[in-house]
């Protein structure tokens, strides 16, 4: 079934993008002159809420406070009333309860003394603050995401351009269905997502078993990993914090279902929220993987600079555009992270008249 795109109405709007390159690391100059640049769907005094990741524990190549700061100034100076959030996750870490959330947020230096706005956990202190919203029906009748969408504030997501080890890339789309999703939102999206075990590789030095936040790995003294594949949510921690690379992602369909879950909750999501919200994608620190996982992680295209939008899709494309293909293929070759696109269009979540050129 494809629906009409929330944008329809104003396509010129939803293809317009503006695009400020950066001429040198940290400089907060571009983000702000892209600021000035991009037209705000909010009235004086209005809430809201710039949808952010201030990394996971342990991680080094997160965005700093500074650029959230950038916005947040921005905002209140046009006089708004802007909050920064996040929803909690699956894993274990430091973001898995709000408390956890806030406390890295706050040690990562995104705090509310130091913003300038408070910080919130948009799924609540205990991840109830929730609801169901309608989505395509292809993978979800409906799609559980923070009860903020229901809330009268306007939105400016804020989104860290770059690789991503299910996702191929994570820009926009993934920030808006990751991001706004429930802890049963998210696990019904990684639920294709399950480890195999590369013993070639394996030093059972028991990190996985370590972090798996349902017991699903195991390993016993002097043996291998196992992992039980009833209990395993599918979150990939274990994949993505082994030491010797010894874990890789056993697809319980061709890969394309995970690329079509993102996006279809994204979709759910930008139904609700479309015409109250700006897109804005980072294309600085741009590295192979997500801010979900800890380390320092290799950088895999120079910063380009910020590039804003009315549509998460448009503005996507462009930013694959500016870095190249070439370089998440060669990042995540067995990744099919085109279908985030092609599965856009499919549903009707494409901006109109935006087509792959």
């Amino acid at each position: 079934m494809r629906r009409s795109s929330p944008t329809e109405s104003s396509p010129a709007i939803a293809n317009k993008l503006v695009y400020v390159p950066t001429a040198s690391a940290g400089d907060t100059a571009p983000l702000r002159t892209l600021l000035t640049r991009l037209d705000y769907p909010f009235e004086r005094g209005q809430s809201v809420g710039v949808k952010i990741h201030w990394g996971e524990r342990g991680n080094h190549s997160f965005l700093p406070p500074h650029y959230t700061q950038e916005i947040v100034t921005y905002l209140r100076d046009r006089g708004y009333h802007p909050f920064v959030f996040d929803t909690t996750v699956l894993y274990s870490g430091g973001r898995r309860t709000a408390q956890e959330a806030l406390e890295t947020a706050r040690r990562h230096g995104f705090s509310d003394e130091t913003l300038g706005c408070p910080v919130v956990i948009a799924d609540g202190d205990n991840g109830r603050s929730v609801i169901d919203i309608d989505a395509d029906d292809r993978h979800f009748k409906k799609a559980q995401v923070t009860a903020l969408v229901d809330e009268p504030c306007g939105f400016v997501i804020f989104s860290h351009f770059k690789g991503h080890l299910a996702a191929g890339f994570g820009g926009a789309i993934k920030n808006i269905s990751m991001g706004f999703a429930s802890r049963a939102q998210k696990q019904r999206m990684h639920a294709e997502v399950t480890p195999r075990l590369r013993r070639e590789r394996c030093t059972q030095c028991g990190v996985c078993s370590a972090v798996c936040p349902t017991g699903a790995a195991q390993i016993a003294e002097g043996a291998y990993p196992t992992f039980n594949l009833d209990t395993c949510i599918g979150c990939a921690q274990c994949i993505a914090l082994c030491p010797e690379t010894a874990l890789a992602i056993l697809w319980n369909s061709d890969g394309r279902s995970f690329q079509e879950k993102l996006v279809e909750t994204s979709a759910a999501v930008w139904r609700k929220i479309h015409r109250r919200a700006v897109i804005i994608n980072a294309l600085v620190t741009i590295t192979s993987d997500c801010d979900c996982m800890p380390g320092q992680h290799p950088i895999i295209a120079p910063d380009s600079g910020f590039i804003g939008g009315y549509h998460p899709v448009t503005v996507d494309r462009a930013s694959v555009r500016i870095i190249g293909e070439e370089t998440l293929t060669q990042t995540h070759p067995s990744v099919p992270w085109k279908r985030q696109f092609s599965f856009a269009r499919e549903i009707g979540f494409d901006a109109p008249d935006d087509t792959a050129k």
